[in-house]
């Protein structure tokens, strides 16, 4: 990699981490009973997954700092866990960076991922519910399958999906702007 590279992904991850920690504060929530999900939240790690293995690191532990600072522990918790899926996707677009640019492959591979991401999310939050120090009584009546499976689990995974899907848009046009400034370099 050169020097160049080098910052231009330093500065990407520290432009993505800035934007993982907002994005949370001014986007819309959903809120389904003990969990919430807010809109676009895992953009700025789809992107950073886009570009590296390094860079979706980076960001995924930024965005967990910032995730402790302002949010209950679970939730940081949960944000901690996207180093999964978030190392597991980048190492995979490192060798096949074509799957991006087609829909079936691309589709394939969100599906992949969003399930991924709902099985850490799923880890974190188990032993909370177990515990009983994560969900209100009348929520653990609900039991596992639907307070953590189906909310935590496909709650996650069809947010995963919607946000990639964003990732995507906002991916095309910085990729043009990357080859521009690579040019110019």
């Amino acid at each position: 990699m050169t020097k160049q590279n080098s910052l231009t992904n330093l500065v990407f991850a520290g432009v993505l981490c800035a934007v993982g920690i907002v994005v949370p504060m001014f986007m819309p929530k959903v809120v389904l009973g003990p969990m919430s999900f807010t809109l676009a939240s895992h953009v700025a790690i789809f992107i950073a997954m886009f570009i590296s293995p390094g860079v979706a690191a980076a960001v995924c532990l930024g965005t967990t700092l910032g995730f402790f600072f302002t949010t209950p522990p679970i939730i940081a918790l949960r944000a901690a866990s996207h180093i999964v899926f978030a190392l597991a996707g980048a190492w995979y677009l490192r060798r096949h960076p074509e799957t991006i640019n087609h829909p079936v492959q691309s589709t394939v591979f969100n599906l992949l991922i969003a399930l991924l991401h709902a099985a850490a999310e799923i880890a974190v939050v188990t032993p909370f519910f177990f515990a009983g120090s994560l969900f209100k009584p009348e929520q653990l009546a609900n039991g596992f399958v639907m307070s953590v499976l189906l909310l935590v689990g496909l709650g996650t995974a069809i947010h995963s999906m919607i946000d990639y899907g964003i990732s995507i848009l906002v991916w095309k046009p910085i990729c043009s702007i990357r080859k521009a400034g690579a040019k110019t370099a």
